[in-house]
């Protein structure tokens, strides 16, 4: 007699041939216009109520758009208390937790963003999008995000974090490295077991705006395409992004915006600490320390997927990445 296999076979079978199996997060495409009331079943997207988000407001709305026929406009107002410490006012979209991808593969995001009048332009911290690691219940620490586009002083500049190394050398306090060639400037962030690097910033952005970043690392290589991230006040930017987080020395991150290469970032990228999960998720969106103003930024045209040509609208470019 021929053995007949089990239920738990059978249902495994069912499940592979019905379609299940291309529920994979990594290989499912997603795309939103913010064209209609709320946010399309095809984006995977949703504002988070917390604390922190009620400093929001989430606008779908059709007077500035880039493409289709609307755009997400989302802004902050004052929230916490000006003396606080470490309260945040967020206004921020987050992927769906079902839709995270692992935290070593390689996706690409894809977005575009616009600051309303008036752009903030005082020393604060100011972030438009970040990309994270899952942080489990028995994770212990404080963990920024891997890759971030952040403003300050009106100047948009990207930043990378990894878990602490010593730095190569270290100069004053409040003045940034003059790093050599194979080394980027960095923030030694040892009390939270992270560096902080600086990997670039717009045309206006100068070494009296990275004070912070005063010692060199060799941990990251970031390799310069000859061109600046955009001004803030240069219209919409639609930037294309690709995400491989890499603790261990194996992390790349590839940045375009408006079409142009940006910068290409190899090394240790991310976060390897005990109790910390298995995907990376991205948020955009504004987000800032407390501030007694109100803040607002549109958002068009998000798009994700493991595919370059899928989110770089410059699909010829896709060939020369390696």
């Amino acid at each position: 007699m021929i053995a007949q296999p089990g239920r738990a076979l059978l249902l495994a079978f069912a499940l592979l041939t019905s379609g299940a199996a291309l529920a994979d997060p990594l290989q499912q495409k997603l795309a939103d216009g913010f064209d209609g009331s709320d946010f399309s079943p095809e984006g995977g997207l949703y504002y988070r109520e917390n604390s922190e988000q009620s400093a929001g407001t989430v606008v779908f709305q059709n007077a500035v758009k880039r493409t289709g026929a609307g755009a997400l406009q989302l802004s902050v107002k004052p929230h916490c208390a000006a003396e606080s410490e470490g309260c945040s006012e967020r206004a921020e979209i987050w992927e769906k937790t079902a839709l995270r991808v692992p935290y070593d593969a390689a996706v690409w995001y894809g977005f575009a963003v616009k600051f309303a009048d008036p752009i903030p332009s005082d020393d604060h911290r100011y972030l438009i999008a970040q990309w994270k690691r899952e942080i489990g219940p028995d994770a212990e620490g404080d963990f920024s995000p891997f890759l971030a586009l952040r403003m300050n002083n009106g100047k948009l500049f990207a930043t990378v974090e990894t878990n602490y190394f010593d730095g190569t050398s270290t100069g004053p306090k409040g003045q940034a490295a003059n790093c050599p060639s194979g080394q980027v400037p960095v923030w030694l962030r040892p009390e939270t077991n992270q560096i902080r690097a600086f990997i670039v910033g717009d045309e206006t952005y100068t070494a009296a705006d990275a004070g912070i970043f005063n010692s060199c690392s060799d941990k990251l290589q970031v390799i310069d395409r000859g061109n600046f991230l955009p001004k803030p006040d240069s219209g919409w930017i639609d930037f294309a992004i690709m995400t491989k987080p890499g603790p261990d020395g194996t992390g790349h991150i590839e940045i375009f915006a408006n079409d142009t290469w940006i910068v290409s970032i190899k090394g240790h990228i991310g976060h390897g600490d005990r109790g910390l999960g298995e995907n990376q998720y991205f948020k955009f969106g504004p987000y800032r320390a407390a501030d007694t103003t109100n803040w607002t930024l549109y958002y068009d045209d998000f798009r994700r997927s493991s595919k370059c040509e899928d989110v770089l609208a410059d699909k010829s470019a896709c060939a020369k990445i390696d």
